[in-house]
Order: structure tokens, then sequence, then C-alpha cells
């Protein structure tokens, strides 16, 4: 099928979460067209700054089907708000080319995503200013020792080794590190056995490197708030490695986020003293990536390889960092999915000719829950100047069929709303999370105190990820029976089986989208089982419960994954209904005339009064309009005989009743009725077929469709 929303790169928009959103709307009538691009033409590859976010998110009350522009000043939802935030503050470091300053302002969210995934330059803030201020924690540390005080992980062992003593204190540091290099990482670490292993595994054992550098540098931001007693030396050595996109090698399982990320953490920590048996990934001056050892990594950005002094190791391994910049890469995603399901659901309605009744203010206002006013509103914004949904008020009498839609649309702002405000509370734990000190023990140098306490216990991560897993979960399937509703006949409201564009017989278009779509759903709802149910005791019984975070952020991951498979799919299915639906349109404006004329050529002598003739036609044309709904299931060859013989006892019914007036003798009806039913088979296959190879030479969805469509296309 040819379509303006096909034209467009869809399954990018999937794959990441975010790339395509639409331009700003312009402050033009709303006679005009609605929305309006003003962002720059950029290369593939600056994916997320190809665009502006939208304004049009509201919480706001739009009181009528047409676009009052209601939405654009209205007061944004709590969820719309932060993706806008979220969207407006990355798309400043990438379009502005903007570095990231660490400081002690807070670390969002979408700056774990731009350091991570696109490039953006990290640099610390007032330098002198920065290493005055942790050197305080540092010395009072030192004095503390100086005065013969006993610290936890400083002169005695870990965990439950914590029993021991030793003044040893740098080999206690290096100890900390060894022992936790325990992990499972390729044992060859050339590119092309990595490769291999790739194409010949279900999986791989190491982490993707935009959750390590997201790692470092929630890491870089906990180590600066100068409760953790860590010299600046370790601090600028990381943000170094972040730089020159030097990325250790960390392995993909292993933590219990329990007393942190302990051994992925160590990992890094292992880079930074130089340890040949740790790995960094690097560019291979082609264009790809490679990885060295950690040794020749620091001599060739001529740095030496630190050795750590007191608590220096455990401060960096003991935090939850790594969990955290898993979550807050997963929260990036799971933002814009939830808006994605948003748009998906207005184009649903509007492929299903469904009613934007259901998105009326007035139900918010009697159920006042924020979320479910935030989805309505959203989705009636998104369906303004559609010609597609049917207006509240619709005459009854003209509708036929179900007095309401189905519940996959008539409820889904019901269903969308206790999502957005659980990804909301989600959002805050793991922004507060990546602001905050993790490690132990902590210290206190306004008190004058060092504190030994559980900071490094991640549940906080945990319960924002299975809170998003389970939205994740009921978003798809939301949209998996929204898909399956308009894939199948018996649902969709008058369109084809299997959404095929061709005859039925032999065309099965969306019938591999419907079972793979399944199968998305059924894997997505595997994974929104929660993780915190299979904690174990670990490390000689001291760590008794353990968070998780890790496990629950990558099961997130897949969650997103699945997620926007279903996203995807449906959106390409989508594109066909509408697609099917605005042919559908142009069929019947040109068989609304051919079939008066082959009316008014059989019966227009024998009914001389124009009104009993306008009524007739009236009649017809309703009743094949009917038939033409029922009969998609048939190939074109035979569907139009079948729908000119079922009309034809209509046009029978309507002739002999005794309302209408009685045909001149001399002419013979039951001759002009069968010529008639041959004329009208035989006029509606022409137009038929000639309509469905002009809309698949040029046609297009696009002035049916209302705001969705630009948020989809971009």
């Amino acid at each position: 099928m040819s379509s303006a929303i096909l034209d467009s790169p869809l399954p990018k928009i999937f794959r990441t979460g975010l790339e395509y959103f639409p331009p700003t709307p312009t402050e033009s009538s709303s006679t005009s067209s609605p929305i309006e691009s003003s962002a720059p033409e950029v290369s593939a590859t600056e994916m997320e700054s190809s665009m502006e976010m939208p304004h049009n998110l509201s919480n706001g009350h739009i009181n009528g089907h047409k676009s009052s522009h209601a939405f654009e000043t209205a007061q944004h939802g709590a969820h719309s708000s932060i993706v806008l935030n979220e969207w407006s503050n990355l798309t400043e470091h990438m379009e502005n080319k903007k570095a990231l300053f660490l400081d002690l302002h807070d670390l969002t969210i979408a700056n774990v995503a731009a350091i991570s995934r696109y490039d953006t330059r990290v640099e610390i803030a007032d330098p002198a200013a920065v290493k005055s201020h942790i050197n305080r924690s540092v010395d009072f540390l030192a004095q503390r020792l100086n005065d013969g005080h006993s610290l936890y992980g400083v002169t005695t062992g870990f965990g439950g080794s914590a029993d021991t003593r030793t003044d040893q204190i740098e080999d206690l540091q290096r100890a900390l590190i060894q022992h936790q290099h325990s992990g499972i990482l390729p044992v060859v670490k050339s590119a092309g056995s990595i490769y291999y292993k790739l194409r010949n595994s279900p999986g791989i054992d190491f982490m993707p490197e935009t959750w390590v550098r997201g790692a470092m540098l929630v890491r870089c931001k906990s180590l600066l708030a100068n409760h953790s007693a860590v010299r600046y030396e370790i601090i600028d050595a990381l943000v170094a490695l972040l730089k020159n996109d030097l990325i250790p090698l960390v392995p993909l399982r292993g933590s219990i986020s329990a007393s942190g990320d302990l051994q992925p953490l160590s990992y890094i920590a292992g880079v930074l003293e130089g340890n040949p048996d740790c790995y960094v990934w690097t560019d291979d001056g082609n264009g790809g990536r490679c990885l060295v050892s950690s040794d020749t990594a620091l001599e060739a950005l001529a740095r030496q390889s630190i050795t750590f002094g007191p608590k220096e190791a455990l401060a960096i391994l003991n935090g939850t960092a790594v969990s955290t910049a898993v979550a807050a890469l997963a929260m990036h995603e799971a933002h814009h999915l939830a808006l994605l399901s948003q748009v998906l659901t207005a184009m649903g309605v509007e492929a299903l000719n469904g009613t934007i009744g259901s998105f009326n203010p007035f139900f918010a206002t009697v159920r006042p829950h924020p979320g479910q006013r935030e989805a309505a509103q959203n989705i009636l914004s998104f369906l303004s100047n559609s010609k597609l949904a049917r207006p509240e008020h619709e005459d009854e009498e003209l509708m036929g069929g179900l007095k309401q839609d189905r519940y996959a649309l008539r409820t889904s702002s019901q269903w969308i709303g206790p999502q957005l405000e659980d990804l909301t509370l989600a959002h805050n734990q793991v922004s507060i999370e990546c602001n905050s000190t993790t490690d132990n023990p902590l210290v206190d140098v306004l008190g004058q105190t060092i504190h030994h306490g559980g900071n490094f216990q991640a549940v906080s991560i945990t319960s924002a990820m299975e809170k998003t897993r389970s939205c994740l979960q009921m978003l798809g399937r939301m949209l998996f029976s929204q898909c399956t509703e308009l894939i199948n006949p018996s649902t969709n409201n008058g369109l084809p089986p299997n959404l095929s564009a061709d005859d039925p017989s032999t065309s099965y278009t969306m019938k591999g989208a419907d079972i793979n779509v399944a199968a998305y759903m059924s894997e997505l709802g595997f994974l929104a089982n929660p993780v915190s149910s299979h904690v174990q005791t670990a490390e000689m019984g001291n760590q008794g419960i353990n968070s998780m975070a890790l496990v629950a952020a990558r099961y997130t991951h897949m969650a997103i994954d699945c997620l926007g498979n279903i996203g995807g799919t449906y959106a390409y299915v989508l594109c066909q209904a509408l697609d099917l639906r605005a042919m559908d349109l142009l069929f019947v404006e040109a068989m609304e005339p051919a079939i008066r004329e082959v009316t008014t050529r059989h019966f227009g002598k024998a009914i001389q009064d124009g009104a009993v003739l306008e009524t007739l036609h009236t009649t017809l044309l309703a009743q094949t309009k009917k038939h033409l709904s029922q009969t998609t299931n048939l190939d074109s060859s035979t569907r139009f005989k079948a729908i000119a013989s079922a009309v034809q006892s209509s046009l029978t019914t309507f002739l002999y009743n005794d309302s209408t007036p009685p045909l001149p003798s001399s002419f013979n009806a039951l001759h002009a009725i069968k010529a008639w039913t041959t004329s009208a088979a035989e006029t509606l296959y022409l137009t038929f077929t000639t309509n469905r190879n002009t809309y698949f030479a040029n046609g297009t969805a696009t002035p049916y469709l209302g705001n969705a469509m630009w948020w989809l296309r971009g």
C-alpha cells in the first residue's frame, strides 16, 4: 500500500523509543496545517536531534472535535511534563553540542542518556573548587586514622569478614578489587571472537558500553558529593576515560545490588589501577571498536595507574551506580513508549472508526485520577482534525453495529492513566538515586562523624523497575488487543481479513504480524514478573536481603524491546488499516454517483416523481454500504455480485411497497430489476478496481488523519 505514513522510518521509533517526534505546532489557525517542522535536516545518526519535541501534551480540556489549540497552552500533565523536560534537556546537549559539567547540581535522566548514548562531552565544573571541596572528607578520614580509629573497609575486612583487622591499607583496597574480579567475560578479547559469539549465542556475557558509560557518570556524581573520602585524582581519571571513550569491559551478570553493584564496579576500578587483566573498549581506527588492556589504555592517555588509598576502592565499588544508570536508560525509553502508546491508541480509534466520546473530559472530572485525565486529554489532542474518528454525538440510528467501542479503545485512558502515575513515581525514584551518595561508610565532614549504614541497598531502583516493567506489560496488553481487533474482520468494523488490500483468498497481509505480536506479548508478560521475590542470601549470610536492582533493570530493558516490537508491529498494521480506510472512503465517494447513474438508467423513466426516485437512491446506497462492510471476506470478482444480489431484495421491496406509486403497466419491472442487479455488480467492480489501482499508484491517507499522524511521522 502507498501511504505518507509508511514513508516514515518506523522501525527506528521503536528501537530507541523517542527518535521521531513531531515538530512544534505553529500558532496559525486550526484551518491551516496543524504542525509544521522547524527542525533543521540532520544525518540519520543524529537521531534525537532531528525533531523538536511537540508542546501539545496537556491535562487541560478540549470541548470539541476540531483543533482549538487549547491543548497547546493548557497545563501539562505530570508524565507529559517529564517527557517534555527530558526531551528539552537532551536536545540542548545534542543540538548545541553542550557539554555536561559535573558539579553539585542535580544529574537528570536525560543527562545520563546524553553521555551514555549520544557522545555528549563531560567535564568537571571548576576543578579547583571541586578539589578543595572533596579533599575535606579525604583529610577528615586521614585524621581519624591518625587518631587510631578502626574503620570498616579501611582497617577491617569486608562484609561477613569484617571481624578481621589490618594496617595494610593499600593492600586491603587491592584485595577488595581482586576478590570481586570474579565475573564471566569472553576468554578471547578480539573483536572477531566476540562477533562470532554474538552470531552463535542467544546472549552475551558483558554489558553494553552505554550502560558502563552511564555507571561511570553516576559514580562520578556520587563521589563528588564529598561523603566518600575519594581524592579528586580518581574522579578526574574516571572523567578522562569517559572523555576519551575508553569504556571498561564489565560482566553482564554477577551483581545482587545489595552492597551496591560490587562486581561490575570492580572492573571499572581495575581499569583505574591499570590491571592488565581488565580491558577497555576503544576506537580501532577503522570506525569500529576493539578491546585493549587497561595498562595499554592508560599508557596511551599518558596517565599513571592509580594506587588506591584508604577507603577509595571501597567507595568506587560499594554503590548503586550500575543499577541506577541502567535503570535511568530504561526510564528514558519507557517514558517515550508510554507516550507512543497514546499516539497509537489515537490512530487505533481512527483505524477502527471509533468515537472520540470515550475521551470526553467529563469522565476524568467525575473520576479525577490525574493519569486518566492526562491520557484522555493527550489522546483527544491527537485525534484533533481527524475525519475518521466519529463525533461523540453521531446519529445512533445511522451508526449501526456496536453502540460503544470495545474496551481496548473505550477504556484506554483509564488503562493508561495508572501507568503514567507509576512511571512518574519510578522516574522520581531513579532521579533521586542518580543524585545520592550510596557507598558505606559515609563521611559527614560538617558533623565530624563517619556513619556506617546501608545506602547501597538499591531497593528504590528495584521498586522503580518493577513498576516500570508492569507498566510496559499493561501498555503492551492494550496495544496487543487493539492490534488483533484491527486485523480480525469480525471486529475491525468493515476492513478486510488480515487487512489485505488484494483478494483475501490469496493474500494474508497481516496474518504473520498477528502471530508475531502474540509472541511478543507472551514474552513481555513473562518479563513483568517481579525479580525481588527471588532474592537469595549471599556472602556468608551477611547479605540476607539484597535488592537485585541490576537484574530488575536488565529485565526492564528486555521488556522495552518487547514493547517496542509490539508498538512497531502495531504501527505498521495501523498504517495499512488507515490506508484501507482512506481507499474505502474514496471508493464510496466514487460509488455513489455510479450507483445513482445505474438506478436512474433503469428506473428513471418509470419513476417520474423526483422525490420517490431520490428515496430509492438513498435506500439502495445505504444497503450497498451495509453489505460492503459485510462482504470483505470475498474476492472482488464475486463480492460485488453478492452485494448487488443482496441489495436486489431491497430494490424489489421498495418498488412493490404500498407507499410507492405504481409503476407504468408497460414497464417490465422484473426485467429492470434483473438488469439493475447485473449493471450494479459490474459498475461496483469496475469502480472498486479502478479506485484501488489509482490508490496503489499514488494514494495517501493523510487528508483524513488527525494530529497523531504528525507525531508518528515527525
